[in-house]
């Protein structure tokens, strides 16, 4: 009997040994995310902002909208202007038509008087004359040409400058939709429908909690145990029902060692230089930014 409540005894004592062996960390730290505060890009009234604290949005998805009446109105002039400055431009060709055919005909009458002069029917003064007329002609051709070349470049600038300033106004309005970046949960919400925005006043804060990191850390010894893409065992608070585990991956490994942060304990207090680490972990909704967590290699 005594044998048995020894080998007992026993037992009990390499189970307890071992269960407080698995509550040996190799680094404690707190979980955090990414959070993005998202602000106004344009001024003017919020007529809607369809969101609430707590709620998960898809990024690029349409949340709110700031007045963009003045805009539409804007865009609107701008198009009227650029109608009609487009509408001034000239066609060279069907201007330059008449000038031209009065060339042709000059020179077939050139050509006529040269055979006319050669028969002794008609003067050399005649041909002369002609030649003038032509001169006169080309010159005036070359002169419009240019007026013309000049006045339609004139006016494709101007039509440029409109349509950038027509960019510049759908782009306003384009800045005017409220979207979140990032497929994430809406944290804090700074603004409600109806208030006043200006450019970099902040309407709400995102993040994306799915994707957590753990930023723990470690000692020298323990840095040559690690690399990154590396699986370890993570631990999360989950109050007074103990730790729960997950799996994380090494994201993040500082090249630079700094001195062990008070919040920070490691598995060798006495160490003052420690090294920074990411682990990455996959949220089940149970981890929240903040809470301490462990991790064991």
């Amino acid at each position: 009997m005594k044998t048995v409540n020894i080998f007992l005894f026993g037992m009990a004592a390499l189970l307890c040994s071992c269960e407080n062996k698995d509550k040996v960390y190799d680094a404690s730290g707190i979980f955090e995310t990414t959070e993005i505060i998202v602000s106004a890009k344009t001024s003017g009234e919020i007529t809607n902002l369809n969101i609430e604290e707590g709620q998960n949005v898809s990024a690029a998805t349409e949340l709110g909208v700031i007045d963009t009446t003045q805009l539409f109105l804007k865009k609107k002039q701008l198009a009227a202007m650029g109608k009609s400055t487009k509408s001034r431009l000239v066609d060279k060709n069907l201007q330059l038509a008449t000038i031209r055919q009065q060339i042709i005909i000059q020179v077939r009458e050139k050509n006529r008087f040269e055979k006319l002069v050669k028969a002794d029917a008609a003067s050399q003064k005649q041909v002369d004359d002609i030649n003038y007329q032509i001169e006169v002609l080309q010159k005036q051709l070359k002169a419009q040409s240019e007026q013309l070349s000049n006045s339609n470049s004139s006016l494709s600038n101007e039509s440029t400058g409109v349509d950038a300033q027509i960019a510049q106004i759908n782009d306003q309005i384009n800045n005017s939709i409220i979207k979140s970046p990032i497929d994430g949960t809406v944290l804090t919400k700074y603004t409600e429908q109806g208030e006043y925005a200006t450019p970099g006043k902040a309407l709400f804060k995102i993040a994306n909690i799915s994707d957590m990191k753990l930023r723990v850390y470690i000692t020298a010894n323990q840095l040559t145990k690690l690399k990154i893409g590396q699986k370890v065992r993570v631990f999360a608070d989950q109050g007074n029902t103990g730790r729960k585990e997950y799996t994380g991956v090494i994201s993040w490994i500082s090249e630079q060692a700094e001195f062990t942060p008070k919040t920070i304990q490691t598995r060798d207090e006495r160490a003052n230089l420690v090294y920074a680490v990411k682990v990455a972990v996959k949220n089940d909704g149970y981890i929240k930014a903040g809470m301490y967590g462990d991790i064991k290699l």
